[in-house]
């Protein structure tokens, strides 16, 4: 071979790789919410923006017992390779809880893995998905590659319109339906025991596979505990293998969100496909995790939920007093009963996403709350969250957050 005959060199900046995309890869999108974070890594700045557990609630010591303990009872075992399906004491110790098998227990690593790989399996291009209007930004992004056909159910302060949702199924033939009914993400609603009910009903009726979304049912700080979709199902069906719910959990929110634990209950063949899913993206959940986690929730995770519980109920009050105290006349908010956030509607001419890079310019930061909306909407709204920002914080942020929008008003 001489040098002629050697291929041309390329230049890999000349190679096509938008193109080399699948449609699916196409369809992707960053996450709104963590290019938001960018901005508020700089430490001036008070963010109301992302939904994270308070650092200093960390039950730091607790972990690292545990750890000590794993390693000990464990060996070497807890460092390796470990069942798709999950550590059985946790799944065990879970399944109880529910009144089911373990079988119908499937760990995961993070209820955003859940999300995603429910989608991977359930949707396929065209089928009709119900979301709420607004809806968790996460949910879309896991589902979005997937090619789903949307449908946004109206809402309001008791969660999804039961009566407009049974008008719209008259028309429309979908496939599943994505709810957060506990301190919804993004607008810290939570749906009434009466429209669990029918919700549950009206969904078995149509034959429309319900995903039941619930990473803040434990962050109750106010108002009577409801059973989940989840459970209502079991009683209303008689068991795991007739339920049409899906159920995802997290201990992210109640323990530690770096050891990312979740789980999903459901039948068996939703169970049995998520275990084939799961060994395409990442084998297992982490074993020592897993663990861990399995070590914490008799004796630390009980405690641990009614601090949490305690400090976001003195946040989320203080946040809301605030707001009723400075936010300029026609400025209307949600009033959570637990979980991390609320949800906020200015005046039809504000629009958040400019609002925002006046609010960071006096050193605090939100959400805008657009893309939290399926079929578009939302201009003139926004999340807060109130979970890892202290009381003094909220007192300066939410001043500053009141002068902006007044400003945008004036």
């Amino acid at each position: 071979m001489t040098a002629t005959d050697a291929p041309s060199a390329v230049s890999p900046s000349s190679f096509d790789w938008e193109g080399a995309f699948s449609p699916q890869a196409r369809r992707l999108g960053s996450s709104a919410i963590r290019e938001i974070l960018k901005i508020t890594q700089r430490p001036e700045i008070i963010s109301f923006a992302g939904g994270l557990p308070a650092p200093e609630l960390f039950p730091i010591e607790a972990v690292r017992e545990a750890a000590n303990t794993v390693l000990s009872t464990y060996g070497a075992a807890a460092l390796q390779y470990s069942t798709t399906e999950g550590h059985l004491p946790l799944r065990e110790w879970l399944a109880a809880r529910a009144g089911i098998d373990a079988a119908n227990v499937q760990i995961m690593t993070g209820s955003q893995q859940s999300l995603d790989l429910l989608g991977k399996m359930l949707i396929g291009e065209g089928d009709v998905v119900l979301v709420e209007a607004p809806t968790y930004l996460g949910a879309l992004q896991s589902f979005n590659p997937y090619g789903p056909q949307y449908v946004q159910m109206a809402a309001d302060e008791e969660g999804i319109d039961l009566d407009a949702l049974e008008e719209q199924l008259k028309t429309v033939k979908a496939k599943l339906l994505y709810a957060v009914p506990n301190f919804q993400n993004p607008t810290g609603r939570t749906l009434s025991l009466e429209r669990r009910q029918r919700l549950v009903e009206l969904t078995a009726r149509h034959g429309i596979i319900l995903i039941e979304d619930d990473p803040y049912g434990a962050i109750r700080f106010s108002g009577e505990p409801l059973p989940s979709l989840y459970e209502l199902s079991l009683k209303m069906c008689g068991g795991p293998e007739r339920s049409h719910v899906i159920y995802s959990g997290s201990f992210s929110k109640v323990l530690v969100p770096g050891l990312r634990d979740a789980w999903v209950q459901a039948a068996l063949p939703i169970i049995r496909k998520l275990i084939q899913a799961k060994q395409g993206a990442d084998l297992h959940t982490p074993t020592f995790n897993q663990m861990i986690i399995s070590e914490l929730v008799e004796t630390v995770m009980p405690a641990q939920i009614e601090r949490v519980k305690a400090v976001y109920g003195e946040r989320a009050q203080h946040m809301m007093a605030r707001m009723d105290a400075q936010f300029p006349a026609g400025v209307q908010h949600t009033t959570p009963q637990g979980g991390m956030f609320l949800w906020v509607t200015l005046p039809e001419q504000i629009d958040t996403v400019p609002l925002l890079e006046q609010a960071v310019k006096r050193l605090v930061a939100f959400v805008p709350g657009a893309p939290f909306y399926a079929l578009g909407g939302g201009h003139n709204t926004m999340r807060l969250s109130f979970s890892s920002a202290t009381l003094d914080q909220i007192e300066t942020g939410i001043a500053a957050l009141a002068q902006t929008i007044q400003e945008a008003l004036d």
